[in-house]
């Protein structure tokens, strides 16, 4: 049931706010096993009722032959001293037993396993999460309602389909956020699914009330008055409608006055509407992000690519790559970003893998202000971060990334592993610490992060793509594949061209790991330049 509260004279549902949340795609499968786990053990509860049944059924069938016969000739059957006792029996005991199998419960096998199951389950942070990550997606990659509803998106394997209910859920995480841009698309959508005929637990009442609504907000109020006396014409008496339609009306009389007035025209002026559409963003090159998300605004002419070489690296002549030279790769120029490639093999990947998913947890970003790491809306992943000292791989892959770049390790980060689920991305940020940021890194002592590698340890589907939107750039996962790039000029002043997100991913699962290298140990390594931005 819905509650409502009065608002500037509208009627509006009331709603509640839900932090976001995210899933990572490694708990999603282990979720898809609980499932199935629960519908073995439902499975199971139904045949144990079906032979509850069965035995019921038989008893009913033997007990209704023996009455029809007896009840043709009730003296002569008791008559029989057999028949006397088996009376006697079948009433004091045997419909005792009947009764007991009657009120056996079947259910607590599948009870009980539901019960240990129910700790594992999403709560309703994670349902709101999972449905902002569908808005999310929506707009990042300019997909329209009836594509997501009917499942057409790139890469799928397994089409799945969204109801009129599902849409109008998704309606509803949008209103709760009052983003009533999305609240119109989705209700809408409901409302056109249910207008095809199709069945549905809720009805074309339910979704017209908040579509309504929600054009309201949008300033569109001819719509919205189109709306709620269609509603009314599916429920005369309801009440919220009703007074809407009273509101609609005064306010419209009321603006075509002032319209009368201010322009001394006495003809009928309809209402303008006037579209407030998506709600201002924090983030100023949203537009630019979300272009190259889909692989549009791509900056690199072919002048500057013919400069884009592919070569044999052998780590300045580092013994391990002598004989065995890595695959390198320029991805661009300006910053430069190399790729190497087939750099890291399967099975390392595995491992890392199963190092981190035991301890994968909502990603953090660095607050500028405590320098401390905290959670952000603008990073939507799960991570873990694992050191050399606890496996021989991750020692390994931090010695391979020092022998390829001539960057000392030791004072880098961990290495980071984070999963990207549907959804899941990370919005255009700066790996470095600005100047007004002069504790970021404070806590560790090693300096500014000086450059940053990046493993792409999954292949991805659709979307996932690391951009750089000052540049134009855009960096495709590849699994066995890295990225590297320095985040600071030799001077040690920060490169604001490195400004970079990970798109959200749009079908599959992204899993990259990453390392922050530190200024300090780098002295002779990277030496200061003169010049501030070389």
């Amino acid at each position: 049931m819905i509650w409502y509260i009065l608002i500037i004279g509208i009627l509006l549902p009331q709603s509640l706010a839900h932090p976001g949340f995210f899933t990572s795609i490694g708990q999603m499968t282990d979720l898809i096993h609980t499932e199935k786990d629960l519908v073995t053990s439902l499975k199971d509860y139904i045949k144990a009722e079906e032979d509850k049944l069965e035995q019921i059924k038989k008893w009913a069938e033997k007990l209704d032959r023996l009455t029809s016969t007896a009840t043709k000739d009730p003296e002569g059957f008791v008559g029989h001293p057999v028949n006397a006792f088996k009376l006697m029996k079948r009433l004091n005991t045997e419909w005792s037993e009947l009764e007991n199998l009657v009120l056996k419960d079947m259910s607590d096998g599948f009870i009980s396993n539901l019960t240990i199951q129910r700790q594992y389950f999403p709560n309703d942070e994670d349902q709101v999460g999972a449905a902002k990550a569908l808005l999310r997606l929506q707009d990042t990659y300019n997909l329209d309602t009836d594509t997501i509803s009917k499942g057409n998106l790139p890469g799928v394997k397994h089409k799945s389909f969204l109801t009129a209910e599902d849409c109008f859920e998704l309606g509803k995480v949008a209103y709760t956020e009052a983003d009533y841009y999305h609240t119109e698309l989705w209700m809408e959508q409901a409302l056109r699914q249910l207008d095809e005929g199709e069945i549905s637990t809720i009805d074309k009442v339910s979704v017209l009330d908040y579509l309504s609504y929600a054009v309201y907000q949008q300033g569109d109020l001819d719509k919205a008055l189109v709306l709620t006396k269609k509603l009314l014409e599916l429920d005369p008496e309801h009440q919220r409608a009703n007074g809407n339609l009273k509101y609609f009306e005064y306010i419209m009389a009321k603006e075509k006055d002032v319209n009368k007035s201010a322009s001394g025209d006495q003809s009928d002026q309809k209402t303008t509407p006037k579209k407030k559409g998506v709600a201002v963003d924090y983030l100023p090159e949203r537009q630019k992000y979300e272009m190259l998300c889909r692989g549009e605004g791509i900056k690199m002419t072919p002048r500057r690519q013919k400069k884009l070489f592919c070569r044999y690296h052998d780590g300045n002549r580092n013994p391990k790559f002598i004989l065995a030279p890595a695959k390198q790769e320029d991805e661009w120029d300006k910053p430069r970003i190399i790729r190497f490639h087939d750099i890291i093999s399967d099975a390392e990947i595995e491992i890392v893998k199963d190092l981190a998913k035991p301890r994968l947890s909502r990603a953090t970003v660095h607050d500028p202000e405590t320098g401390k790491l905290t959670t952000a809306q603008y990073r939507v992943s799960k991570s873990a971060w694992l050191s050399g000292y606890e496996n021989p791989v991750v020692s390994r892959i931090n010695m391979r990334i020092q022998d390829l770049t001539g960057l000392d390790v030791s004072t880098a980060e961990e290495l980071q592993v984070a999963n990207y689920g549907v959804g899941g991305q990370y919005e255009p940020h700066f790996d470095f610490a600005r100047k007004d940021e002069p504790d970021a890194f404070k806590e560790l002592g090693t300096g500014n992060r000086i450059a940053t590698w990046l493993f792409y340890m999954s292949d991805v589907s659709a979307g996932g793509a690391t951009v750089f939107p000052e540049v134009g750039a855009s960096v495709w996962p590849k699994k066995g594949t890295a990225v590297f790039w320095y985040n600071l000029f030799a001077s040690g002043e920060g490169d604001y061209s490195t400004r970079h997100a990970a798109c959200p991913v749009l079908v599959g699962n992204k899993w990259v790991s990453n390392k922050w290298l530190h200024e300090r140990g780098q002295e002779f390594r990277r030496p200061c330049t003169l010049s501030e931005l070389e």
